[in-house]
């Protein structure tokens, strides 16, 4: 069984956390009427992927400057970085390169990073459009979805995606013979 340690990143209000408790336990949990910013929560799934067992244990941190030190911790100690905007909010949009750099300079090398617009349910409030997404991830170099934490839209496809490209990158870097079996990298716009 493989295991694996995701970051899950972003502003607050974006709903990093119902798409965590989404993911593990498939249910939404609504914090509109009392959100309560998280400092760190984690949650845990064990799951077969690809005829492989597989245990992800998803690290949900708010960014919240008091926690500086302990946000590069929990940084360092990722694997993998799923970085979440609102596609209803502009500023977390354009707050993407703060988390962007963030995991850049704490995990120097080759990133597994995907970006997520969730939210996607609340098109009639969209302030960030999906070709912007788009560009964002040309930038990044990594895949992009849009999800809805509400509904369960690619919630767990963002998480399975995210262990693929974990395992390919293992094998990778265990050397050519453990790479044969690895199929090339695709991108995935959602």
């Amino acid at each position: 069984m493989d295991q694996w340690r995701v970051a899950v990143l972003g502003d607050g209000g974006v709903g990093k956390t119902a798409l965590a408790v989404q993911f593990t336990l498939s249910c939404f949990v609504d914090v509109v009427q009392t959100y309560d910013p998280t400092i760190e929560d984690a949650y845990r799934k064990q799951f077969v992927l690809d005829n492989r067992m597989c245990f992800v244990e998803v690290i949900d941190r708010c960014y919240v400057e008091e926690y500086a030190t302990l946000r590069d911790q929990w940084v360092r100690e990722g694997e993998g970085f799923i970085l979440v905007y609102s596609i209803t909010s502009r500023s977390s949009f354009d707050r993407l390169e703060v988390f962007h750099q963030l995991v850049r300079r704490a995990k120097r090398g080759d990133l597994i990073l995907l970006l997520v617009g969730n939210k996607c349910d609340q098109a009639s409030d969209r302030e960030v459009s999906k070709e912007e997404g788009v560009a964002r991830v040309q930038e990044f170099g990594c895949d992009f979805f849009e999800t809805s934490a509400k509904t369960g839209l690619n919630a767990e496809r963002v998480f399975t995606t995210l262990v693929r490209a974990l395992r390919r990158m293992k094998a990778i870097s265990a050397g050519p013979e453990s790479a044969k079996d690895v199929k090339k990298k695709k991108c995935i716009i959602l």
